[in-house]
């Protein structure tokens, strides 16, 4: 394989596949080049990929957000249209009571 490779850039052993080589050698150089690129430039293939993971991740986080705005919504009209799940809440959360009930308080 090494010699093949070193016989690829000598052109006087091209003979009759002249044009099979030269098409190989703007091939590798071509490939080195896009590699080079890819890889050694600022906005390389590994910081796109980064960046693909962290807004994959960000808009996971963006849908997690989004449902507990709607669980939050849907407990705001729970407690507003209806007296008894807010005098319900009070006494769970707040420990309010009605005047003449007994309290017991257990954590």
């Amino acid at each position: 394989m090494a010699k093949y490779t070193k016989d690829l850039w000598n052109r006087d052993k091209d003979g009759n596949r002249k044009e099979q080589r030269s098409f190989l050698r703007y091939a590798i150089i071509a490939t080195v080049v896009f590699l080079l690129f890819m890889f050694l430039k600022k906005d390389n293939l590994v910081n796109w990929v980064q960046a693909g993971l962290s807004l994959r991740r960000q808009e996971r986080q963006i849908e997690q957000y989004q449902r507990e705005n709607e669980e939050l919504d849907r407990r705001i009209r729970v407690m507003t249209g209806d007296r008894d799940s807010l005098e319900r809440y009070a006494r769970e959360q707040f420990y309010f009571a009605e005047p003449g009930d007994d309290v017991y308080i257990t954590e």
